[in-house]
This record gives structure tokens, sequence and C-alpha cells, in this order.
């Protein structure tokens, strides 16, 4: 098995070498930013909005059934969504033009319908998840299926409640996704066959909707995930866990990817559990929390920016702003409904389960709203985490994606 492990990886780093002496470009294009962490990189964004909110360059309509982001690469968005219950992908131009729509398979009809994770795109290829289990890997210029895995059937998973929902992690030639089996918890595959690397048992756990953090800890590549009534950390390299910290909720949801800074980590989820801080040994081998809090966001995750958390919570439904370090509260806020947040230059976005879609100056001494609109296009939850790319804010609520105008004009 050691010697099958050993081939595996150096067969990995030859194809890495081999891409990076062509050029060919090996950053995954990811969920909540180029960093998984809600943060956008833009620069020129409105300070303040339209009095009827920014301006929509054009929406589509006929997404079917989702609450899956959209997701912005090379000049083109992708998301997906469910008619007449199959997954598809959907793939538009920057003008919105429909370039295809490819079937991937059955989606989730037992409650909530529709799809959920986001894709992850690397290169040319497309990688996505259905609440169904079918992992797929699809060829961004066609649309074609070039391989797939049944996380139950092959992996020994099993599906949760409200249908998997998590977005797969690259990095470089490995693919992280956790079937929430007995035996095969986490695993790590090879990004272009699909092939085992390495499983992990974890704590033996069902899945609990989360989005892996992949993260460097003093030297050393680690993941953390959620299953479902712990937070667990793994080796990158070995799928070896390394620690477990207890934290159910009432539904065993955890669809929050944790956040990671200093040698600290943060984890929190809704249904009244709350957040805590967990201080990571030296090689990262074991944990202590040195906090508690009560920012239970659900589904809206959270924005680390210049040491102060940022995030909205469900029991505690209001804003909150919280001191990295100790915890401290710095202001609180229940002027819009809870949600989503996101960042670029300077500025909130936050997008509320009422369909509020508002510009929040970011400030730890207050919440302040600078603009407010409502996101009337679409059909049921607003659940989907916004997306920014090249001064154009994608919101995706059921059945619509919308794309609206946030840069400022050029005099």
């Amino acid at each position: 098995m050691k010697t099958l492990i050993m081939k595996k990886k150096i067969t990995l780093i030859i194809l890495g070498l081999a891409l990076a002496l062509s050029g060919f470009s090996q950053n995954p294009t990811a969920w909540r930013g180029p960093s998984r962490d809600g943060i956008y990189p833009e620069t020129g964004l409105l300070k303040e909005w339209p009095a009827g909110g920014p301006e929509i360059l054009w929406s589509f309509e006929e997404l079917g059934q989702g609450h899956s982001s959209a997701i912005v690469d090379n000049g083109f968005v992708y998301t997906t969504g469910m008619i007449d219950r199959t997954g598809y992908l959907f793939k538009f131009d920057l003008q919105g033009k429909l370039i295809y729509k490819k079937e991937y398979g059955p989606e989730f009809t037992d409650s909530y319908y529709g799809t959920r994770g986001t894709p992850t795109i690397v290169g040319d290829k497309i990688y996505l998840l259905s609440g169904m289990g079918r992992l797929v890997c699809m060829d961004q210029g066609s649309g074609s299926i070039l391989w797939s895995k049944d996380l139950f059937r092959d992996f020994d998973g099993k599906n949760i409640q409200w249908g998997l929902n998590e977005t797969p992690v690259v990095d470089g030639e490995v693919i992280y996704i956790t079937p929430g089996g007995k035996t095969h918890n986490l695993v790590a595959l090879d990004r272009h066959s699909g092939e085992l690397i390495w499983s992990s048992r974890g704590v033996g756990e069902l899945s609990a909707y989360c989005t892996p953090l992949l993260f460097v800890h003093n030297g050393r590549k680690m993941l953390a995930t959620h299953s479902a009534s712990h937070l667990m950390a793994f080796d990158a390299a070995t799928g070896k866990m390394l620690w477990s910290q207890v934290h159910p909720n009432e539904w065993s949801v955890h669809p929050n990817t944790p956040l990671y800074q200093d040698g600290m980590l943060f984890y929190f989820s809704g249904w009244g559990q709350g957040g805590a801080m967990a201080q990571l040994s030296k090689d990262g081998s074991s944990s202590t929390v040195v906090w508690k809090h009560n920012l239970d966001s659900r589904m809206g995750g959270a924005v680390l920016l210049n040491a102060y958390i940022y995030g909205s919570g469900d029991t505690h439904p209001e804003w909150s702003c919280m001191e990295w370090k100790t915890g401290k509260v710095m202001h609180t806020s229940r002027e819009i409904g809870n949600g989503v947040v996101i960042y670029a230059d300077g500025m909130f976005y936050c997008y509320s389960q009422r369909g509020e879609l508002a510009l929040v100056n970011a400030d730890p001494s207050g919440f302040r709203v600078v603009s407010k609109t409502k996101v009337t296009k679409g059909s049921e939850q607003h659940w989907a985490h916004p997306v920014i790319y090249d001064g154009v804010l994608y919101v995706r609520h059921g059945k619509a994606l919308i794309a609206y105008n946030i840069k400022k004009s050029v005099q």
C-alpha cells in the first residue's frame, strides 16, 4: 500500500512540473473567492448605489431550482440548476449569453429542491458535487463529462437529510471531498482521473454540508472540516486525522468553512451552537479552545478582516463584529436580516435571507448600511453566496442569475 501511494505522489509531482513548465494555470477558481475566504480583490467599486440599487446588466431566469452560487472564470460565468429532477451545468459569457447547458445527473428532490454545491474550476476542468453524491469532472470548453465518482457506491458514503452540499477543494493535482463513510470519511483523489490517493476514517460520522478549509500552519498543509458533531483537522499530504473538537448542533448542519490566521482556527454553525476559536499547537497536531461566541451563522459564512470577524447569526440573528484574538464583541445590529457576507474594496456586501442586498461600511466601530436594494427576480430561498468579478456582482436566487454593475464609471 505504501509503495502504491508513493507511486501516485511521484506521478502527481511529474504532472505538476509539466503543467508549470507549460505555463498552464493551476490556481483554482473557487467558492467564496480566490482565497476561499469571502474576500474579492476588486478595486474601483461604487461606495454608494443609486436609489433603486445598482444597475442590472443582465439576468437569466431559466436555471430551474437550486442554491449553488455562480462562479466566474476566464471570461465565462458558470452555475448549476435542476430541471425535471436533473442537474445541469450552465455556462454564460459576460454579456449573459447562454453558451451551453449540460446535464450531469440526478439532483436532490426530497426537501429544499435543487442544486447545492458550487463548481470549482482549474484550467480546462470543472469539478462539482451533486446533492445525490456524484462527483463529476467536466471539460470546461465542451461541458462533456471526463470522469465521475459515486461517493456512496465507490467510497461507502451516505446521503444526509438535505443532500450533500460541498464545493470540491482542489490543490495542485489533488481534489479533496467528504463522502462521510465509516472507512472513507474524507478522501484525496487525483483530479485528472478520480483515482484514490488517500482515505481517512476521520471520526466515522456523516458529512455535514461543509466545504473544507485548506491552509498552511507553520509549513504544514492541513485541512479542517466538519462532520455531524465534530470539527476535524487532517494532514493534507497523508490524510492522517490530527485532532477533533466536539461541535454538534440540533440538525448536524455545519455549512460554514472555518477561518484560519496566525495559528488560530475559528469554526461556527447555526441553531444556537455558535462559534469557537481553537489555538493550534506548533506542529498542528493538537488544538485548544481559547474562547467561544454566540455567532451562530447557519450558512452565511463570515469574513476575517484586519483582525476582526464579521458575520450574522441564526438563533441570534444580529450582524456582529468581534476581535479575532479575544472574541470581544465590537458591535451588533439588526438593521437588515441575517444572511451571507462577502467583502471587496473597503465594503461588505450583505445578502439577507429576506432578499435584501446591502452595501455596508467595513468598520469595527459600527454596522452602517450605506445602500440597500431588494432582490426581486428569482424564486424560493435567498441562500446562494454572491460573487464579484471585474466590477460585476453576481447574485443567484433560485431560478435566476442576476448581474449587477457595481463599478465606478470612468469619467
